[in-house]
């Protein structure tokens, strides 16, 4: 049987030279793309923090974290998104459900 819906994490960087602005509104935004395809459960901002390795000469980033259900077509059109979105650093989506 093919699944409904499915329960999702996501976490991602912002570059850490974006304004407060910027950073809500990229929040802002990809909250409302979940909440427009199912129910956002949270969403915790981490804040800047140190990244484990430099990505593109880049040592620190501000991380963000969603938890989400939605369809399972979902996360692979939020990934795009994110991937395409400036400002953003690196990006991952895992499913909760087994």
């Amino acid at each position: 049987m093919a699944k409904i819906s499915g329960n999702y994490e996501l976490v991602y960087i912002l570059r850490p030279e974006l304004s407060e602005e910027q950073t809500a509104e990229l929040v802002t935004k990809f909250k409302s793309m979940a909440e427009e395809a199912g129910t956002v459960s949270e969403v915790d901002e981490w804040g800047k923090r140190r990244l484990a390795y430099p990505i593109n000469d880049l040592n620190e980033g501000y991380y963000v974290r969603m938890t989400f259900s939605s369809i399972p077509e979902f996360p692979q059109k939020l990934e795009r998104m994110l991937r395409i979105t400036d400002g953003v650093i690196r990006s991952m989506t895992v499913c909760l459900d087994d």
